[in-house]
């Protein structure tokens, strides 16, 4: 690390930067170059706070020594292995754990390499799986309003964040929405699951009798839409749509990429919740963010609907080159034994209500419209400077930045989701820097 210190690329033109003002980032590049636990360094030698966790992934910090050494050591004795008609232990293994950590009933484990594939593969089945069952009928899929299942064309598809659906043409057909559940009227600076809008759920009734039940394959929702800005669950509202798709013959997709792997104090927010999906994605925590790697988990009545025909036969013409990849998969079950052994699950349900106070603490702050928090997720709405939406909250970005702390905003909302190790005095270090940078009245 110490010798990449005050260095930069000597060209910065050729990388065309993902969800980035990459205009602005070229003039004032922020570079990091190492990390450590709880903090980045940037390439002039800076300590940054990292209140985000990198993108929602690096769960149990940075740089952990179980995970790093599980990849040295599996990178020296298998490197690749197909995973087409072929396999390696730690695959098996891996799939084996993620199955003794989910809900019950979710018993197989398809690989992926991101969210927008677990997203995509998820879709796949829920598709595949009525045509097998004979109700090839079932063709549409549910979204919700504000929904973010990653960028592939299926994922941005049943999302609903128009930034990221709104240049790429008509998209997948037979595709309808839900609306979201933000109800800031009724339900600002809630702490935890609001009040008001847990009927909103009700809406997917009207869709059904819209479309009817014999065309609708799946619905997808995250537990809590994080990429949106943090939008919680209204009390009863996750349970309702489990029952009202229960009632219909539809599949229920959780998309717990963002939740999954001890965000909210569980394993998975199904848990937290005790709501249970027939399929639920995952991908960023189950491998720390240190090698691109996903999960979709699917019932055993899914997975047993397939197990039909010739025995030589393929089941589900579905997969990628690298699924269970035997780097990924070695930093898989290193991570988990590190949740584990650490007990980061727990110690994160342990330090939710410090974060909550923390968090709630910025109420009285100028331009402070909401505040909202469940587990070890917090978001801090803003609001919009006239005619320049966005720009509050990035303006908050770049000076906590150079005042070492990383957040993240999307739209004028600060969202926030800290490694798991967070201790006390890193929470107090977060918001304490956020007071400081919203009383200067972006």
């Amino acid at each position: 690390m110490s010798n990449r210190l005050n260095t930069t690329p000597n060209d910065l033109r050729a990388f065309w930067m993902p969800f980035t003002a990459n205009r602005q980032f070229k003039k004032e590049p922020r570079l990091f170059v190492g990390a450590k636990d709880m903090h980045y360094t940037t390439h002039d030698g800076r300590e940054v706070l990292d209140a985000t966790a990198g993108l929602w992934c690096v769960n149990a910090g940075h740089c952990r020594p179980k995970i790093t050494e599980a990849i040295r050591e599996q990178a020296g004795e298998l490197d690749y292995a197909p995973a087409f008609q072929l396999g390696h232990p730690k695959a098996f293994e891996l799939a084996n754990r993620l199955v003794d950590i989910a809900p019950d009933g979710l018993n197989h484990v398809l690989y992926t390499n991101s969210g927008s594939e677990s997203v995509d593969t998820a879709l796949k089945v829920a598709l595949a799986y009525h045509r097998v069952k004979g109700n090839g009928s079932r063709f549409r899929l549910i979204g919700r309003e504000r929904g973010y299942h990653g960028v592939n064309f299926g994922g941005i598809s049943v999302g609903g964040i128009v930034a990221n659906r709104k240049m790429f043409g008509t998209l997948l057909t037979g595709v309808d929405h839900m609306p979201h559940t933000h109800q800031p009227g009724k339900n600002a600076f809630t702490r935890g699951e609001p009040e008001h809008g847990g009927d909103l759920a009700s809406e997917l009734e009207r869709i059904v009798i819209l479309h009817d039940a014999s065309t609708i394959a799946a619905v997808i929702v995250e537990p809590v839409a994080g990429s949106t800005g943090v939008l919680i669950p209204p009390k009863g509202y996750l349970q309702k749509l489990r029952d009202i798709c229960t009632k219909h013959g539809i599949l229920l997709i959780f998309d717990e990429v963002i939740t999954g792997f001890g965000r909210m104090g569980t394993p998975f927010a199904a848990q937290y919740y005790g709501v249970t999906p027939d399929i639920m994605t995952t991908a960023k925590g189950l491998t720390n963010g240190v090698i691109p790697m996903g999960a979709v988990l699917v019932s055993s009545e899914i997975h047993d609907a397939f197990m039909s025909g010739p025995e030589h036969m393929i089941e589900f013409f579905h997969g990628y080159t690298y699924s269970g990849n035997p780097i990924a998969a070695a930093a898989g079950l290193a991570t988990l034994e590190t949740y584990k052994e650490e007990g980061l699950f727990d110690r994160a349900r342990d330090m939710a209500p410090y974060w909550e106070d923390g968090l709630h603490s910025l109420k009285d702050l100028p331009n402070v419209i909401d505040i909202r928090n469940i587990g070890m997720i917090g978001a801090i709405e803003l609001d919009p400077i006239a005619g320049e939406p966005t720009k509050r909250a990035f303006s908050a970005f770049l000076k906590a930045y150079e005042n070492g702390l990383l957040i993240r905003t999307t739209g004028d909302i600060i969202a926030m989701s800290p490694p798991l190790i967070a201790e006390k005095h890193h929470i107090d270090e977060i918001f304490g820097k956020l007071r400081e940078i919203l009383k200067s009245n972006i």
